[in-house]
């Protein structure tokens, strides 16, 4: 479905949009393009990979005017722009609103106006029963998109979404600052180490998007099926993988961060269709004409639970440590660390 087609990636640089961009890169597609602010960053992508399939287009989703200009001939938009993390998001709550809200909408206005073919935008389990600035925001980009879906032809313009846990390793997560720790000799400082959280690697995340590019109807969030992890345990098992002394020090939860994450809303559990390895959440279809729907209930939703990391699959410190070992991040890092004990010893 890739072939000679366009596919344009908002917030191109990040890790994300570098994992997305590495997978489609190897496929027969015809040009990728990465969207983003970050003029750094994006000159050293060009220099790492010098592949004439990749184009850089500088802008910001906020400004219609910029994604326009790299909206002509595109075939598929992955829209993976939004700002990520949860404490400077509770300081700078109308930046939240004016990347992840409005910018949202306005990658989705283009593309309906340019006739893209399919558009996927990245959400995150903190939509699910919002408590911070960043799931607040994220949850209202959910729905912008999918009220979007309803003004277009699928045809024409598909619009869809998914939604996914904490992707191991990426920028700004807590497994490279575990690293970092133990390699400057440090206490790994854990908010709670009860907290869970839902375990997916940067190359299952992909596989999320490409799922949803094939199998998607306007309107759904896809969500996949992932285990979870305490923090503790994941900090516990860091440090037996690269064999350190180092305490665990418990720091206290920052600014909006929940005990436990929800993939799925018991709301949207009770629609969801289970499919291998994923769930389907179609769009509420209902319009504006509400007496016909205060007729009849769902018995379903006092019975139903949703879908967390609570009580999802809970790994042990051993597969942890597996699925650690699974990341190229952490393998390069373990090696280094590996290399220079040897030498010091």
């Amino acid at each position: 479905m890739f072939k000679d087609k366009v596919l344009l990636i908002t917030g191109g640089t990040g890790s994300f949009g570098n994992a997305v961009m590495e997978r489609f890169l190897n496929s027969d597609i015809k040009e990728i393009r990465i969207f983003s602010r970050d003029e750094k960053k994006q000159d050293d992508m060009r220099k790492k990979y010098k592949d004439e399939k990749i184009k850089f287009y500088l802008g910001d989703v906020r400004d219609i005017s910029s994604v326009k200009n790299a909206m002509h001939g595109v075939d598929y938009i992955f829209h993976a722009a939004a700002l990520k993390q949860v404490p400077s998001c509770e300081f700078f709550p109308l930046d939240a609103v004016k990347t992840n809200i409005n910018g949202t909408d306005n990658v989705l206005t283009a593309a309906i106006e340019y006739g893209v073919e399919k558009v996927i935008c990245l959400s995150t389990d903190k939509a699910a029963y919002p408590i911070n600035a960043m799931g607040i925001s994220k949850a209202m980009m959910e729905k912008v998109f999918v009220a979007k879906s309803k003004t277009v032809s699928p045809e024409r313009t598909l619009i869809c979404g998914t939604r996914y846990g904490n992707v191991m390793a990426s920028r700004g997560s807590v497994i490279p600052l575990f690293i970092e720790q133990i390699k400057n000799n440090q206490s790994l400082t854990v908010t709670d180490p009860n907290m869970t959280r839902f375990l997916m690697s940067l190359e299952e995340a992909v596989e999320l998007v490409v799922f949803a590019f094939q199998n998607a109807k306007a309107g759904d969030i896809m969500v996949q099926k992932s285990p979870a992890s305490t923090i503790g345990d994941l900090a516990q098992a860091v440090k037996e993988l690269f064999d350190s002394e180092v305490e665990i020090k418990v720091i206290g939860t920052r600014h909006g961060e929940k005990r436990y994450e929800t993939l799925l809303t018991k709301e949207e559990y009770v629609k969801a269709e289970d499919l291998p390895g994923f769930y389907r959440v179609p769009a509420d279809q209902r319009d504006l004409n509400y007496d016909k729907y205060f007729a009849e209930g769902d018995r379903k939703l006092t019975t139903v639970e949703e879908y967390n990391s609570n009580n999802t699959q809970t790994l042990t410190i051993e597969e942890i440590k597996e699925k650690l070992l699974q990341l190229e991040f952490v393998r390069k890092e373990l090696q280094e660390w590996n290399e220079k004990f040897h030498v010091t010893k």
